[in-house]
């Protein structure tokens, strides 16, 4: 409760309170679908793999001045696979930690994982699995189901998966991907998004209507079984009925991206491009979706309060001596 208060205070004075960095342009993966490296994700003109990315003090200077300009109440080191940077992680997510930054580490785990960054403070780390050993191993080599049960050892982590066609097409596949990582102890939670696609799309990743359908009647019924699989109904509800538009979605509108270069944004939202919402997945966006539907004592509809508040902010933000925008 504490954080949506601190969270609608920056909004009311016309910040973001959440960020996303990809501090790397690195990543040993080639992952089928992957929208960071997509030819349109930072807008048609460069990929992610073109753009200057930094190392050393640079990036960690370079990633504190984003955090002391835009002052986030979350942020979400990703990539390209943010463990390239490691030795630079080793510094920042201590500072950032003593700064009061809620910070979300989301890896492939396809390296070891410092075991003294188990007790930081408003520290969590998120795994990206993508299905069964067998699907996974080829779709995410070198980052093997083998190496993230080493690397993960003695951590406490979030499982994040992403539900494309091939990981729907056989029944109970989702069930047997639950029972496995629900038995390991080093899971606290489990993630499943649904494959959000790019406008006119044509792909094996990309879910169908009907594989759509039973993926979220699969999930109501799931998470009534897997205590630890953090879907809420009104969440999955969500998925059945996404955001028009990157103008009607509360993650896009409350988050801002930034590329590797530290400087370029990634837009409409984290999937950069032009992403078809009407087929949105990102459990981030449904997440918040779900909240802003809600009717406060049943009546006042938390979106409304939500919307007044970003036009106040905007003025609010107008109000103030000239900022250098990113």
């Amino acid at each position: 409760m504490v954080g949506i208060f601190s969270a609608w205070g920056r909004i009311l004075t016309g910040d973001i309170p959440a960020m996303s960095i990809e501090i790397t342009r690195e990543c040993p993966l080639r992952c089928p679908g992957c929208y960071a490296y997509g030819d349109n994700h930072l807008g048609g003109e460069v990929t992610l793999r073109q753009v200057r990315d930094f190392k050393g003090r640079e990036l960690i200077d370079g990633v504190l001045a984003l955090v002391d300009r835009h002052r986030p109440l979350h942020l979400s080191i990703v990539g390209g696979e943010p463990l390239v940077r490691f030795r630079e992680l080793d510094i920042l997510l201590p500072i950032l930690a003593k700064r009061g930054v809620y910070t979300q580490l989301v890896t492939s785990a396809v390296r070891e994982i410092p075991s003294h960054w188990h007790g930081l403070r408003r520290f969590s780390i998120v795994v990206s699995i993508d299905g069964l050993q067998p699907e996974h191993d080829v779709r995410r080599a070198p980052a093997t189901y083998d190496r993230i049960l080493k690397h993960i050892a003695g951590h406490r982590i979030t499982v994040h998966c992403t539900a494309t066609r091939q990981l729907t097409n056989r029944p109970g596949y989702l069930d047997e991907f639950l029972a496995f990582w629900s038995a390991r102890t080093e899971v606290e939670k489990i993630w499943v998004s649904l494959y959000t696609p790019q406008i006119g799309e044509i792909s094996d990743e990309r879910l169908r209507p009907s594989d759509r359908k039973r993926v979220v009647a699969d999930l109501l019924a799931l998470r009534v079984r897997y205590p630890k699989l953090a879907l809420p109904e009104g969440l999955i509800d969500v998925y059945a009925n996404p955001p028009d538009s990157p103008d009607e979605c509360v993650f896009a509108r409350t988050t801002r991206v930034i590329s590797a270069d530290l400087t370029t944004r990634v837009t409409p939202c984290q999937f950069g491009g032009a992403p078809d919402c009407s087929n949105c997945g990102c459990i981030a966006s449904a997440g918040l979706a779900a909240v802003a539907r809600h009717h406060l004592f049943g009546v006042i509809p938390v979106g409304a309060i939500f919307d007044n508040s970003v036009k106040l902010g905007q003025r609010v933000k107008r109000l103030r001596p000239a900022e250098c925008e990113m």
